[in-house]
């Protein structure tokens, strides 16, 4: 569903100019119909990602499903009423807003701190990737049966998943005992595998860690002595696995005891918190000259000298799906790998700065994408499609692998914080 989720913001990428005629409205205003939805994002993401704190995650997704699907309707049935679809466009950000903000967070959820890389570069190639291959079909579909079976295929996708979420997406947040919270400092933390600071690949405790203070060893000791009659701290305390009617349950008991209204609010103090406005940074930068390259891609082709149409227009976002999807490769492979690499150069301790190298490939990727973009796109006539095409797959490639980078290292550094699931609201505010 983050696939389908993932192509409502470049919907109208490649018919800018088609709409803008159909609509007898100018560019700016058809621009407006993507930044208005990207506001519903923002906005949602606040009540979302609060929400999700409190009660989960499951019922988000399932919400922004239907949400999808209603707007997507409304959408194609707006006909020339500028209007409806400008707010078919809001409620489609609304919509999108839970798979925008909270699968990352999911996979921090599901899976151990080691088994977090490729999960979390597959997570960001279903949303880039899915993003980037939209305009290359909507330009075809826009031509061959009309722009409004654009919102018509979203809906009716959106439809045929709507069941197999609610029956098979069951809630993946649970409320962990203190003792299995990540420990930034190695104090007051007895931790599994799952979101440890300290990862001790050996399997051996450090020399000067009291029982109370070790990582996985430490674990498997207390485990141990529970076994034989000295019960340890948080023996009998996994909960019964739940059945599969139990699972489709929309809410199934608070996650924290939190005031809703206070984590409703708590988002916008973390812009002046150095991890969140470096993971903004990271993400907001090559995003958002991301965005703009998509805007006038269309008025670079589809005026001289070249007289692009809106399937040719289209295709030219094959080159950033492509780099979307080296991206990922490259993530994934790169992520886990170098990870380990640092850790036996560690001493067999794991940092999440371990997470922050994949940024050095973003620059060089980053770098040359956009001042190739911006060359050859000015003299088009000069450079043809080909090169521009290319340098925007570069660009892409590295937003991917900056997104990956900064993703894996706040849920890494801040699994047992409230950062793991409010730092989505202020990166969506700032996208």
């Amino acid at each position: 569903m983050s696939v389908i989720a993932s192509t409502l913001s470049p919907l109208l990428a490649a018919n800018t100019v088609t709409l803008a005629i159909y609509f007898g409205r100018d560019f700016t205003q058809m621009a407006l119909l993507t930044g208005y939805h990207l506001c519903g994002v923002g906005v949602a993401g606040v009540i979302f990602v609060a929400s999700a704190r409190i009660w989960g995650k499951r019922h988000l997704y399932l919400l922004g499903t239907v949400l999808i699907i209603i707007s997507s309707a409304w959408g194609g049935a707006a006909g020339t009423n500028y209007a409806s679809l400008l707010w078919a466009r809001v409620v489609q950000g609304i919509g999108l807003a839970p798979f925008e903000a909270l699968v990352n967070a999911s996979v921090g959820d599901l899976y151990f701190v080691h088994e977090r890389g490729k999960r979390m570069a597959l997570s960001n190639l279903a949303l880039f990737g899915g993003a980037f291959f939209t305009p290359v079909l909507v330009g075809k579909i826009t031509q061959t049966i009309g722009w409004e079976w654009s919102f018509y295929m979203i809906a009716i996708f959106a439809g045929a998943l709507l069941p197999l979420i609610f029956f098979f997406v069951p809630e993946t947040a649970f409320a962990r005992p203190e003792y299995q919270a990540t420990s930034r400092s190695g104090e007051n933390a007895s931790t599994p595998l799952n979101g440890v600071h300290d990862l001790q690949i050996s399997g051996e405790s450090k020399g000067n860690q009291t029982p109370n203070q070790s990582g996985p060893a430490s674990f498997e000791k207390q485990s141990t002595d529970s076994n034989n009659g000295n019960a340890a701290p948080f023996a009998n305390t996994v909960p019964p696995k739940a059945t599969f009617l139990q699972s489709l349950r929309l809410f199934n008991g608070r996650k924290s005891d939190a005031n809703f209204f206070k984590l409703l609010l708590r988002p916008f103090p973390l812009f002046f918190h150095p991890a969140v406005l470096w993971a903004c940074l990271i993400q907001g930068t090559l995003i958002g000259w991301t965005v703009m390259i998509g805007v006038v891609l269309a008025a670079i082709f589809l005026g001289p000298p070249l007289w692009f149409n809106e399937v040719e227009t289209g295709y030219m976002y094959t080159g950033p799906f492509v780099g979307a999807i080296l991206g990922f490769i490259l993530s994934g492979l790169l992520a886990d790998w170098s990870t380990k690499l640092l850790i036996k150069r560690n001493k067999g301790v794991y940092e999440p700065e371990f997470r922050i190298v994949l940024v050095a490939l973003q620059l060089v990727f980053g770098c040359v994408g956009l001042y190739g973009f911006g060359v050859t796109a000015e003299q088009v006539a000069r450079y043809g499609w080909f090169l521009p095409d290319l340098f925007f797959a570069f660009e892409v490639g590295g937003m991917v692998l900056g997104a990956v980078a900064s993703a894996l290292y706040i849920v890494d550094a801040h699994r047992s914080s409230p950062l793991s699931s409010d730092l989505p609201t202020p990166v969506a505010f700032l996208l």
